[in-house]
């Protein structure tokens, strides 16, 4: 069963880099998800039922404001180009990334995504600049919506599990996400592109690529082919967190918290709520709860299927698994750096 479960992950961390995998990996983390809980022999009624209906709130809320943004796209457009010119260009880019990364715990991280692809669709980038974007966005949001039980299912599992109040997590690891926040902030607006250089680069590619740019507005199919990815795909994640939870259980919950810390960058590919439920527990100290959660929270914005919030950006934007883990990979693992030195000190 091991053996299996580990050339599954293996599978899963490598071929959605492949161009075939890549056009279809919805359905290949489906099927993925399908022989994991296999191999572990956890497939049950309870678990499918859980699979089947999990991802409807995040379809319907991906749906709705699918619909909303096609139906108020040009008053949304002029407000975002208003505010962009009002203020110095970088400095828009840094308070978007950062407010929309902070307030991710209270509209939650999913919604926190869809504004975040509607804004970006306006801004007109360049592609290399429309990446960066999303990705230090995508770490921003997956770091603030810890913040409160409201934010993602990882913070509600945690608070649920540990029987705490609702600041709890603020208390606990907001001193370190924050500032996270405010960093990936401050990135998104030195590595992206200003105004001119974008449109610079936009001028100059051919008609096919200018049209792939500027955003048209989406057809009712293309809304809801959408929607119905998302819900495969988080039906898969579903799958896959419980076909794993064995492998879990018996090799990572007896390590030491610093070395989990680590190992936990495995939540780049998947559900960082199943890897929380099974790893925390009542019984832990404060300190050890923390280093698990930063391990799982900077990791999940590695790759695409690491985060709702990336798989959403990415869905919507075009962006493939070898563009966006070109670019995160690289800012995952200084950040992961970064956090490991943060929690030896302090």
């Amino acid at each position: 069963m091991i053996v299996g479960l580990i050339i599954i992950l293996l599978l899963v961390l490598l071929l959605p880099f492949t161009k075939f995998v890549e056009k279809n990996l919805e359905v290949f983390l489906f099927i993925m998800g399908v022989l994991s809980v296999l191999v572990s022999q956890v497939l049950d009624w309870p678990l499918i039922k859980e699979a089947l209906v999990h991802p409807i709130n995040i379809t319907l809320a991906v749906l709705v404001a699918g619909l909303l943004f096609r139906w108020f796209q040009t008053p949304i457009e002029k407000g975002v180009l208003g505010m962009s010119r009002a203020i110095p260009y970088r400095v828009f880019i840094a308070l978007f990334v950062i407010i929309l990364g902070l307030i991710s715990s209270l509209i939650t991280a999913i919604i926190a995504a869809i504004i975040l692809v509607a804004i970006v669709g306006v801004l007109r980038l360049d592609k290399e600049s429309e990446i960066r974007l999303v990705v230090l966005a995508c770490f921003a949001i997956g770091l603030g919506a810890v913040l409160t039980p409201l934010g993602e299912p990882l913070s509600t599992v945690v608070v649920n599990k540990l029987n705490e109040d609702f600041f709890y997590l603020l208390k606990l690891v907001g001193i370190y996400v924050i500032p996270g926040v405010i960093i990936f902030g401050i990135l998104a607006a030195m590595f992206v592109k200003s105004e001119e250089e974008s449109q610079e680069i936009l001028s100059q590619q051919s008609s096919k690529e200018k049209a792939f740019n500027n955003a048209e507005t989406e057809s009712y199919s293309e809304i809801i082919i959408r929607s119905l990815k998302i819900y495969l795909f988080v039906m898969a994640l579903t799958f896959l967190g419980a076909g794993f939870e064995p492998l879990i259980e018996r090799y990572l919950l007896d390590l030491n918290p610093l070395i989990l810390y680590w190992i936990n960058m495995i939540s780049a590919v998947l559900d960082n709520a199943t890897l929380a439920a099974a790893e925390i527990s009542p019984s832990m100290d404060s300190t050890t709860i923390r280093d698990m959660l930063l391990g799982l929270l900077v990791s999940g914005g590695m790759l695409i299927p690491g985060n709702i919030p990336n798989i959403i950006a990415a869905g919507k934007l075009d962006i493939t698994s070898k563009q966006y883990a070109k670019f995160a990979l690289p800012v995952g693992l200084v950040a992961m750096v970064v956090y490991f030195v943060v929690i030896l000190i302090f």
